[in-house]
């Protein structure tokens, strides 16, 4: 079998991609970056480099595929990250209509159901429609949840303020977190796994936890302890992560997102259709590595 995976060798994309090759599979490794081409192929892959807004590119590393795992890389240079978005959505769609390939595993997100007003979700929600039209394909949606990796983004509001918080965090609902490793796991049995209906979705999570919950944790492990959540407005939020650096893109995708967290709307098919957690990784052990990059 010859798998495509994109999103080079990061932190999904690399334990998917030795996973696959320890399975005996054939896996071609689609990145930009041409330093990534070594390492690729230590792995005992096949490297494909070159750019995802490249149709003629992502056509011909797609070619002769069998089955492709497709996630939209993040670039925080782009002035326009969601146009960014779209156009690579409608890349991969074209080269899987030109390679034939109709077994897709795809990375989505808790709240691409919304299809509108999740921020950088959207346009997994437009790409999940897209690969739904294609007649014949069978595609795996996998939706993880937050990232436990986003909370990095907590480091400098603590030291500065003494605080955690974001401009949701206000109500009752826990906050579904889920690591990389949970995420890769799961998406490396779904690729091996036989494709038996034209569409399943995923929800993958590893622990579910109040803010204030997360806060108190990860204030513990860095010796601050009651450290508290503070829930922000939209427009203190959207200003704070211009400040710590985000352009206006981000900072405004990621208001929307904080917003959809916010009112509830997120989650809100998760807790629908959560099933039982899938990962092992919980608050407590992210908070030692999160002590580590404090004190780093």
């Amino acid at each position: 079998m010859k798998y495509i995976i994109t999103g080079s060798l990061g932190n999904i994309s690399l334990p998917v991609t030795k996973n696959l090759i320890a399975a005996g599979h054939s896996v071609t490794v689609i990145s930009s970056n041409p330093s990534k081409k070594a390492p690729i192929e230590d792995l005992g892959a096949e490297a494909a480099i070159g750019s995802v807004q490249d149709e003629a590119f992502l056509e011909s590393a797609f070619a002769g595929g069998d089955v492709a795992y497709l996630m939209i890389p993040s670039d925080f240079s782009l002035n326009d990250y969601a146009a960014f978005q779209r156009e690579v959505a409608d890349k991969y769609v074209q080269a899987l209509r030109s390679a034939g390939i109709t077994r897709i595993v795809l990375l989505s997100s808790v709240g691409a159901h919304l299809r509108q007003g999740a921020g950088p979700i959207d346009a997994l929600g437009y790409l999940e429609e897209k690969l739904a039209a294609i007649p014949g394909l069978q595609v795996k949606i996998l939706r993880p949840s937050y990232f436990f990796n986003n909370l990095y983004s907590q480091i400098g509001l603590i030291r500065q303020a003494g605080i955690a918080g974001s401009n949701f965090g206000s109500t009752d609902e826990k906050l579904v977190l889920v690591d990389t490793d949970d995420i890769a796991k799961v998406a490396t049995e779904q690729l091996l796994a036989p494709f038996t209906e034209p569409q399943t979705i995923t929800y993958i999570s590893s622990d579910e936890r109040h803010p204030s919950e997360i806060a108190a944790v990860l204030g513990a492990a860095i010796g601050k302890e009651g450290l508290p959540w503070v829930p922000f407005s939209d427009e203190d939020s959207y200003n704070g992560m211009l400040q710590a650096g985000l352009n206006e893109s981000f900072a405004g995708l990621y208001r929307d997102m904080g917003q959809a967290l916010q009112n509830g709307t997120m989650q809100e098919d998760y807790w629908k259709n959560r099933g039982e957690i899938k990962g092992s990784f919980k608050l407590e052990d992210f908070a030692k590595r999160f002590a580590g990059a404090y004190q780093g």
